[in-house]
């Protein structure tokens, strides 16, 4: 128990700076530490947890402004992928979700580091807009992953940083909430993860506001190379740890399988 709360604890501290920084990816950060010792029920609930009281946080120290024209076909699409999201959780299974998980983390993070590269999106407007919100939606219903693929977007869109906070903070404050919301009353959140949330919260609390404050200052470029090279080591490491299971022959060892009596051929 000491071990895994010490796992819980570092994650939150490295996700919570992480988020205060670059106003997105807590699940993603705190997850590539707890998807290797943490159900992934449970993790689902506490990534969610964090990421929403770091918003709650971020909402407070770094406002960056609220623009509902802007916002809102990000959250309609949002509001319809939670649901969807939250009844695929029960589905997952462990090893499919840290491949699933490390591959998300090793295409998305160069994309994101090498996006100054990349053709401006213009087309597609709201309808574009929302689509992307719908995909963060069902992310977030996931594990809280709201903020990867819009953040992607906005990059793509190449909106300045400030315009991006906008969004990506709005966004994901609203969605964490329903989020929230919809694992309470789907029975996901259960008495016995409180004691985990009250590890989480605490951890997180300095850092966020750290990473907060460093934001204000510090360069795009220099935040970014720092967080996406962090979270595509990540899930690289996570993919080295899934891939082997795929050569098992449909979940056998070599040593169950039954050896043909070459005699008897």
């Amino acid at each position: 128990m000491d071990s895994l709360v010490f796992i819980v604890a570092i994650g939150a501290v490295v996700a919570g700076f992480v988020q205060g920084l670059s106003g997105f990816a807590f699940s993603l950060v705190a997850m590539s530490f707890w998807v290797w010792t943490v159900e992934p029920q449970l993790a689902a609930a506490m990534a969610v947890f964090g990421a929403l009281t770091g918003q709650i946080i971020a909402a407070i120290t770094v406002r960056r402004g609220f623009d509902l024209k802007l916002l809102l076909p990000f959250l309609v699409g949002g509001i319809v992928g939670i649901p969807v999201g939250v009844a695929i959780l029960p589905l997952l299974d462990m090893q499919l979700f840290k491949l699933v998980f490390g591959a998300l983390l090793v295409t998305w993070c160069p994309l994101m580091l090498f996006a100054r590269h990349i053709p401006r999106i213009t087309v597609g407007g709201h309808v574009a807009d929302g689509a992307i919100g719908l995909i963060g939606g069902v992310m977030g219903g996931l594990g809280g992953f709201t903020g990867p693929v819009p953040t992607l977007w906005c990059v793509l869109r190449q909106w300045e940083k400030d315009r991006q906070r906008i969004v990506i903070q709005n966004f994901n404050l609203a969605t964490l909430s329903l989020t929230m919301v919809a694992y309470i009353a789907a029975g996901k959140i259960k008495v016995e993860m409180l004691p985990m949330f009250a590890i989480v919260a605490p951890a997180m609390l300095i850092p966020t506001l750290l990473g907060a404050r460093l934001y204000i200052g510090m360069s795009e470029a220099t935040f970014r190379k720092i967080v996406l090279t962090l979270l595509a080591a990540s899930g690289a490491a996570m993919l080295a740890s899934a891939l082997p299971h795929l050569t098992d022959l449909n979940g056998y060892d070599a040593a169950e399988i039954p050896q043909i009596d070459p005699a008897k051929r």
